[in-house]
């Protein structure tokens, strides 16, 4: 058994029907897995995702043997996330890379990981699992650690308004205090 970093094969979220979301395949050139080459061509993916949601549209369950992958899924609304390995890749690593990433995308979304909001916010999702999985290595499983680095600035409350009404009045306060010292002499 050669052990590697690169243990996921793709990160896949379908929706209640049957429907692709969002899908992310890795096939890094030294991945020494040779099953994870399968799944290159798009029909080879729509049929293998149609398979598993088949296999995993009812909610119960967490880890499925399917197809020569091992697949960890995790149901949230109307949405089924997948963590796609080779068949003998660690399932608690596996599955703690999902959780951390579904605990993020529900920090960042407010508890709202739905397709709706997924769709909206797609640009944060993908930063999401981009910081979650690299190329198909797992390298970070701390949802806040996570969450911190995608979320959004907040926007500068300090922020200087200059407009008309700002500048008249400074030219008053510059006014009144240059006849106060006027004043004074």
């Amino acid at each position: 058994m050669n052990l590697s970093l690169y243990t996921v094969s793709a990160f896949v979220i379908i929706d209640t029907d049957g429907h692709r979301v969002l899908a992310k395949y890795y096939h890094p050139s030294g991945d020494p897995n040779p099953s994870s080459k399968k799944l290159t061509t798009l029909k080879d993916q729509r049929a293998f995702e149609k398979g598993l949601w088949q296999k995993t549209k009812k909610a119960g369950g967490e880890i499925i043997l399917f197809d020569g992958f091992l697949a960890v899924y995790k149901h949230s609304l109307d949405l089924i996330c997948y963590i796609i390995g080779d068949q003998s890749a660690n399932e608690l690593m596996l599955l703690s890379a999902l959780v951390s990433f579904s605990d993020a995308a529900n920090l960042l979304l407010r508890n709202q990981l739905e397709k709706r909001s997924v769709l909206e916010n797609l640009d944060l999702v993908l930063l999401c699992l981009d910081e979650t999985i690299d190329d198909g290595v797992i390298v970070e499983t701390d949802s806040t650690a996570i969450a911190s680095r995608v979320s959004r600035p907040k926007a500068d409350t300090t922020e200087i308004v200059i407009n008309e009404q700002t500048l008249m009045s400074a030219y008053l306060t510059v006014k009144d205090k240059v006849q106060q010292r006027i004043g004074q002499l």
